[in-house]
């Protein structure tokens, strides 16, 4: 088993654009098949549950120049614990909680790299800002100096077609490039989080800087 990802990782970073970031995705595998990954040149590992990541974390802290990236829902309940654990939150998804990370990011003199989660269609299924709700809050956003803003994070709703879910990740690199353009003092939009395994080369052609893969690298895994 490990091999054969060992053997994936390697096809699937070599068929990626440099300028792209793959973010391995890595709940429930094991620590280690994430050495594996390691082995295979990974070095930036995406977990979706603080406790889970937690027990990883301390089992692989002997590999000093990973980068944990916070890739799930966050609760502000749980703010405190994801920022002493992870340099990247991609989850962001709404003013309220960027404001309790920066407070919080102030308290720890720790200044963690975020993106913005956005709805370019509007799907109950999902967090996030809305354009016009993003758009209307930039100014308090801009506010948030203890926090990298870095860009934005999308997920496409379910049922999409191929033409759609390009539609949607072209939408996303268009407004980040509108962000940019305003030219907001510590808000920056050099990174799109966008792609997963289904998907990540329809990002890719929209401008993702960011893929997060777990099924096309480690393969199913039951859900809990």
């Amino acid at each position: 088993m490990n091999s054969s990802i060992h053997e994936r990782i390697i096809a699937l970073r070599s068929s990626l654009p440099d300028s792209v970031r793959l973010i391995a995705v890595t709940k429930q595998v094991s620590p280690e098949v994430m050495r594996c990954a390691y082995a295979a040149g990974i070095r930036d590992f995406g977990e979706s549950r603080i406790q889970e990541a937690a027990s990883k974390q301390a089992q692989l802290q002997d590999l000093s120049d990973l980068t944990w990236h916070f890739i799930g829902h966050l609760q502000s309940n749980k703010a405190k614990k994801v920022i002493e654990q992870f340099q990247w939150i991609h989850s962001v998804d709404n003013l309220k909680l960027a404001q309790r990370l920066n407070q919080l990011a102030q308290q720890l003199q720790v200044s963690p790299q975020v993106c913005l989660q956005v709805k370019i269609l509007s799907d109950p299924n999902k967090s996030g800002w809305s354009i016009s709700q993003l758009l209307a809050d930039l100014s308090a956003l801009n506010e948030c100096k203890n926090l990298q803003i870095q860009g934005l994070m999308t997920i496409p709703p379910l049922g999409l077609n191929d033409s759609e879910i390009l539609n949607v990740f072209n939408r996303t690199h268009e407004l980040a490039k509108e962000i940019q353009e305003q030219n907001w003092s510590h808000i920056q939009m050099k990174h799109l989080s966008m792609g997963m395994s289904g998907d990540y080369k329809l990002a890719v052609q929209a401008g993702a800087t960011m893929v997060r893969l777990g099924t096309i690298l480690f393969g199913e895994r039951l859900l809990l």
